[in-house]
């Protein structure tokens, strides 16, 4: 497997002016293509960090409502062209994705048909899921991710996605250059798992979120979504359609909430 991390040569400046330069070695997070196969047609190209591109790939294919269920799989291939095969079982329709792909932010359309994909894909409200959540354990689901990220303590320069159980037990962590891989990775490893829905669990998330990350939770039965950063108004809609729990700005002993505060506890 490639290293999540390569060594360069860099040149460090410092002084008032920045005019004292010195050579020195730095760590970097690789950031690379990966290309995602469905049976013999090619679904999508994503730039991510290499590692747990099994994972990546499953997740992405259940998030994206191509695959429901790990017994749908026959296999999983990768090559050093970085490929990466699923072989779905015979009766599964490889060419679903025609019908399934979800409309996100990027595509340019409105939010409400964004939504209303998901609402089309079969997936129901998460309100009636209650676990009941404790203040302190959101309070303390920063500094446990920030700890757990070893890709980052050498390079900085990625994002994390944690699952966390309701009590605040770090589950899985994944880390990637991209935000919607790392959580694709995540979702993966529980899909290939066969741990599908999360209704007890907490996704934790290193930077802002968007519509695509609260979609990506909904999937996965997923109650409760935080961030360090701010959500947008397509997440925060959608996570107030779902019934999902959704908490932004969760730093400095303090957050916000934008939806769900009925699962919160003091």
């Amino acid at each position: 497997m490639r290293s999540p991390i390569v060594t360069v040569t860099i040149q460090k400046a410092s002084g008032a002016s920045g005019e004292e330069r010195t050579a020195a070695q730095d760590y970097i997070a690789v950031e690379e293509p990966l290309q995602i196969r469905l049976a013999k047609r090619d679904l999508a190209i994503t730039m991510r960090t290499p590692g747990h591109d099994r994972e990546l790939a499953a997740g992405f294919l259940f998030t994206e409502g191509i695959l429901s269920s790990p017994s749908q799989v026959a296999s999983i291939d990768a090559d050093e062209r970085g490929t990466i095969t699923v072989r779905p079982k015979a009766g599964v329709d490889a060419g679903a994705e025609s019908r399934h792909f979800y409309v996100t932010s990027s595509c340019g359309v409105c939010g409400k048909a964004s939504i209303e994909a998901l609402h089309a894909a079969g997936c129901n409200s998460l309100a009636g899921i209650l676990p009941h959540i404790r203040a302190n354990v959101i309070l303390s689901l920063p500094e446990k991710l920030r700890s757990a990220q070893q890709v980052f303590e050498h390079t900085g320069g990625l994002h994390a996605a944690g699952l966390f159980r309701a009590d605040g037990e770090l589950l899985e962590l994944r880390e990637d250059v991209g935000r919607h891989n790392a959580v694709d990775k995540l979702i993966g490893a529980a899909f290939l798992a066969g741990q599908l829905p999360l209704h007890n669990c907490i996704l934790m998330l290193s930077g802002r979120v968007s519509f695509e990350l609260v979609q990506k939770a909904v999937m996965a039965g997923i109650p409760a979504v935080a961030a360090v950063g701010a959500p947008s108004s397509l997440a925060t809609e959608t996570a107030r359609r779902f019934g999902v729990t959704l908490i932004g700005f969760l730093r400095d002993r303090r957050f916000n909430i934008y939806s769900g505060e009925v699962r919160l506890a003091s």
